[in-house]
């Protein structure tokens, strides 16, 4: 069965995106766990920073009242210095991005993490800041060893995080072209060659209407898994009822 556009009508009208993006990492979970081997764990992680905020104020009723940050020595209350003036202050936030994920963990050596499948969202590809944040969650995870998979179904923001990405390393995918395309599929890992290291990459565009791929999930430098992205994606649709 083909990718479908689940961010513009008729979809949109009769089903959420979030719907997908919520029970897909579960999904994922489920075809993994017949694969993987039994000293690998995978886990869904499903996070929406950008709809989960904290009420200071209910935490200071709760803990008695508001904390008093004053330093103090043994002798009593310090002496105070006053710093000089700022020489930044902007009114803004720090960003909480929404996480719709899949990790893999090695077991047997402290539940280390192996493998990251990253699904994209509206909110990841919105605005340059978000997305330079989430561009350098994948490196800094490729930096650790650990392969990254990223698929991008978004069809409503034209931003390819693939090519972003890239870009942060000062690099370019000719198959991607002068136009990158919005959806896509991309399996990296940083993999040694002898003394120096090499990001491989596999995958490439999705195009609505077309099923998904297989990606490789790589669990060590010389083995991997199948990922297979369509058979989870129409299990997910099957489920929610998206035909």
């Amino acid at each position: 069965m083909p990718l479908r556009d689940h961010f513009h009508p008729p979809l949109s009208e009769r089903a959420s995106w979030e719907e997908v993006h919520g029970g897909w990492p579960m999904v994922i979970v489920q075809h993994l766990g017949r694969t993987l081997p039994d000293r690998y764990v995978a886990a869904p992680r499903v996070h929406l920073g950008a709809q989960w905020e904290v009420d200071i104020a209910t935490l200071d009723r709760d803990v008695g009242g508001p904390i008093d940050r004053r330093p103090e020595d043994a002798g009593g209350v310090a002496t105070a210095w006053a710093p000089a003036a700022p020489t930044l202050a902007v009114e803004t936030e720090l960003a909480d991005q929404d996480e719709y994920e899949v990790r893999v963990y090695d077991a047997r050596h402290g539940r280390r993490l192996v493998a990251a499948v990253e699904l994209v969202s509206p909110s990841n590809k919105d605005r340059p800041e978000a997305r330079a944040q989430f561009v350098a969650k994948c490196a800094a995870l490729l930096r650790r060893q650990v392969s990254v998979v990223v698929v991008d179904v978004v069809t409503a923001r034209a931003a390819n995080l693939y090519a972003e990405l890239l870009e942060l390393i000062g690099e370019r995918d000719p198959a991607l072209g002068a136009d990158p395309p919005p959806t896509y599929a991309t399996a990296c890992r940083w993999h040694p060659r002898g003394v120096s290291r090499w990001l491989e990459v596999w995958g490439g565009g999705l195009v609505v209407g077309r099923p998904l791929p297989v990606l490789p999930l790589w669990l060590t430098d010389e083995f991997a898994v199948p990922l297979d992205l369509e058979a989870s994606y129409e299990q997910t649709c099957r489920d929610l009822r998206i035909r």
